[in-house]
């Protein structure tokens, strides 16, 4: 073999050494095998142009040219089609933007779609193709490492878990023997070498001689190779004052030492946290069981990010340590407040890889295998030399912390080295921030106060937009831009109120995990990738960080943050005034006070409206335009308060009428208008729909939430089904049959719910407030209308 064609074979080689680090990206990894194939076939065909030869350009349009034909071929090509066609190429540009999509939408490891494998293929065999150019073109193999070095950092950047410096040994290795090919080839061209005459059968020097090896010189560079690798690995670790070391983490282990100390390292979960969100498939990162009868309020919390620099919220760097057993009381609660034990069995999916470990807050024990550390600030455990959640199976016994709102009003100051560390924010941050908290608390009179007018500004009376495809951000510039346009998600909303908080001297810092998730059949509690979230915690000295819920559509307010919620100290025989009885004195004299006697017996304003018993009257009797009158209010004040039911009635008979099975869009219509009659029926029951979840997902939140029977559980979910296929399936057909789930499931939910959510349900629906909706949006977009057509006949 030529020395030029050794050194195709390595650049070759170098390439796939480092798409290797591109393997914990994706699930499956068939792709770096088909990856593998076409740099073969690159890599010959260079060999073949050069043997010709041809000029360098040529050469490399050939290359060029045959890769992006069989990429297209292999990718793009219709069944049964042998020769590309016209439409080849756009049905290959197509899946270069489903593979782009797929990237931002998919968290790691991402399925192998056909989009990002197409995108991974392509990439190495661009990236080889540079290689080749460099190093065996243009005989330049040290700029080869450019290409190589960009397709191991892009990687890197993004790939988790604890085998990095693996990764980074096939890159490196495969850089050292391109470079070690390349100067045996120049060896080789310098005509007179040292020969190693210590090889049996070598021959004797021979003074002019052209050729023989360069045994000697080859092994000296890979000492010298193997060296250099050494040091590059060893002196970063050996020496911690030039940070950022490959050895880093796996000394740090991600947060600890396998003795228990090292402190944890700051990580931002943003990204993450907002692909798992835009996930197409709720898949189950955790399945739980749990001994609280309250489960709305059992989050699973990760991480808590209480240093706010400017341009992020993160953790900071923390001591750690052995976990203890049992754990020491949480700070800030004191013996007053009301708790509750809850003991919480989890597992973790077999693909769910995370350092920091999802559980209850706060936790008093862990149960638990393998290499994990305490962080006592935010009691979070932390896995060290590797060590994830996959897989995983443990125990945690949490305390349910109940305070009531009078407790949390009453709260003393906060210790002055907490109030410190806790309410710092940035210079950086805009005025806009204090002023709007300001603004938003103003007559507040305690800090409790103040912390729920600003979570109920921003879930509902601040006119803020749920939206997760809004760009992640948690810098100063996004909180303005978030107060400013009022779009986000948890991450906003929960960055925005710790902030804001903090300008008005409440302790606060910003917590990343899970919602509770949804019930099973079984008993299991499932956590699914949409149901991750960030929330807000506030410190009130006495009953320690509490969690506040200013996302809208997301999560449940604890009740001691609802302003109208009645505390649970409340004696429960203690008589409420009745709302509807008026507190204040009449302004003036009541009837019976105004008028004297004569005046009631004259027919005036004073008198009676009817003659007393025993007086008479007049021949008439009562006018006919009083009984009138009387009829007609009667008659309107019963339509008014019978107009919610009425409309009610009717919009639920229209939804379920009989449609054409044959007509696909009736169909499909009928399906959908089912399942809205379906989610109008929980929401007239006490289950409060939650836009963000899926079909499947609400259904099992009905019938848990509803306390629905095994049969009208499964009539739910055979909606959700049917809504599913509709809205997914390529050919959507008729689901028979709903209408009466929906029946099925209304007469379940009206079994199970207490009389007066009964009555209200029938008298006073909460989902006719769609009603409204629609007719504001209506005369919303009739202004509108109406104002650009005035604007358009102005200006002219």
């Amino acid at each position: 073999m030529s020395g030029r064609g050794r050194l195709a074979i390595c650049a070759a080689v170098a390439t796939l050494a480092a798409a290797c680090a591109l393997l914990p990206l994706v699930d499956p990894a068939t792709w770096l095998l088909q990856a593998a194939i076409l740099v073969a076939v690159q890599t010959g065909v260079g060999a073949a142009t050069r043997r010709v030869p041809l000029a360098r350009p040529v050469t490399v349009l050939t290359q060029a040219a045959v890769s992006l034909l069989l990429l297209t071929v292999l990718f793009a090509r219709a069944p049964g089609s042998a020769l590309p066609g016209p439409e080849l190429f756009a049905r290959f540009g197509a899946l270069l933007t489903q593979g782009t999509q797929d990237v931002s939408r998919y968290a790691i490891p991402a399925p192998l779609t056909d989009g990002i494998r197409l995108l991974l293929v392509g990439g190495v065999l661009v990236i080889a193709l540079l290689v080749d150019i460099l190093a065996v073109t243009c005989r330049s193999a040290a700029p080869a490492g450019l290409p190589l070095l960009a397709l191991y950092s892009v990687a890197a950047g993004i790939s988790q878990g604890g085998a990095r410096w693996l990764w980074f040994l096939c890159a490196a290795g495969g850089y050292l023997l391109l470079l070690l090919a390349e100067g045996r080839e120049r060896l080789s061209q310098w005509g007179r070498v040292f020969t190693d005459r210590s090889r049996p059968g070598s021959a004797p020097h021979q003074p002019g001689a052209v050729g023989g090896t360069a045994v000697a010189p080859v092994r000296t560079g890979r000492r010298i190779g193997a060296l250099a690798l050494g040091l590059s690995l060893v002196v970063p670790a050996a020496l911690p004052s030039l940070g950022g070391g490959l050895l880093q983490a796996a000394r740090d282990g991600g947060g600890g030492s396998p003795k228990g100390g090292g402190t944890v390292s700051a990580v931002n979960p943003l990204v993450a946290l907002q692909d798992s969100l835009n996930q197409p498939e709720n898949r189950t990162a955790l399945v739980y069981s749990t001994t609280s009868e309250e489960t709305q309020d059992l989050y699973m919390r990760i991480v808590a990010l209480d240093k706010f620099d400017g341009s992020q919220w993160k953790p900071s760097e923390r001591r750690i340590g052995e976990i203890p057993d049992p754990m020491p009381t949480p700070r800030g609660l004191a013996p007053g407040v009301r708790t509750e034990k809850v003991r919480s069995t989890i597992k973790a999916g077999d693909w769910y890889a995370q350092d920091w470990l999802p559980m209850p807050y706060p936790a008093n024990r862990v149960r638990i295998d393998g290499k994990w550390r305490f962080e006592p600030e935010g009691r979070t455990l932390v896995g060290y030399d590797g060590q994830t959640t996959r897989g995983l199976r443990y125990d945690v016994e949490s305390l349910q912390v109940r305070p009531t709102a009078d407790q949390l009003r009453n709260a003393p100051e906060p210790p002055d080295d907490l109030a410190r560390e806790y309410t710092k924010v940035p210079d950086s941050l805009p005025d806009v921030v204090p002023k709007t908290a300001r603004r938003v608390t103003r007559g507040a009179e305690s800090d409790y106060d103040r912390a729920v007018l600003l979570q109920d500004w921003f879930a509902d009376k601040g006119g803020f937009t749920y939206d997760t495809e809004v760009n992640a951000g948690s810098g100063t510039a996004a909180i303005a831009k978030f107060l400013k346009e009022k779009e986000g998600f948890c991450i906003h909303f929960s960055f925005a109120m710790a902030s804001m908080a903090r300008t008005l001297g409440i302790p606060a810092r910003v917590a990343v995990g899970f919602t509770p998730g949804t019930a099973r059949g079984d008993g299991m509690m499932e956590v699914g990738l949409q149901d991750a979230h960030a929330w807000p915690e506030l410190y009130f000295e006495g009953v320690g960080w509490t969690r506040f819920e200013p996302t809208p559509t997301r999560g449940t307010t604890p009740s001691y943050a609802q302003p109208d919620a009645p505390d649970a100290d409340r004696n429960p025989g203690e008589e409420l005034p009745d709302r509807g009885q008026r507190d204040e004195p009449s302004p003036g004299p009541s009837p019976s006070e105004r008028c004297g006697t004569q005046e009631k017996r004259a027919d005036t304003e004073c008198g009676l409206a009817a003659p007393l018993p025993g007086a008479g009257g007049s021949e008439d009797g009562t006018p006919v335009g009083t009984v009138v009158a009387l009829a007609a209010g009667v008659a309107a004040a019963v339509g008014l308060l019978s107009l919610p039911m009425l409309l009610r009635v009717r919009r639920r008979a229209r939804r379920l009428r009989p449609r054409d099975a044959e007509d696909p869009s009736a169909a499909t219509e009928s399906v959908l208008d089912a399942w809205r009659e379906l989610i109008d029926t929980g929401w007239d029951h006490g289950v409060v729909p939650q836009d963000s979840l899926t079909p499947r997902s609400a259904a099992a939140r009905l019938a848990r939430v509803g306390e629905l029977p095994d049969a009208e559980a499964e009539a739910a979910h055979r909606v959700a089904l049917a809504v599913e296929h509709v809205l997914y399936a390529p050919v959507p057909r008729a689901a028979p049959g709903l209408p009466d789930d929906v029946r099925r499931v209304r007469a379940g939910l009206r079994a199970a719910a207490p009389l007066t959510t009964r009555i209200r349900a029938q008298v006073l629906p909460p989902s006719t407030i769609r009603l409204v909706w629609a007719v504001t949006d209506r005369l919303r977009g009739l202004r509108t209308r109406w104002a650009r057509a005035l604007k358009l006949r102005f200006a002219r």
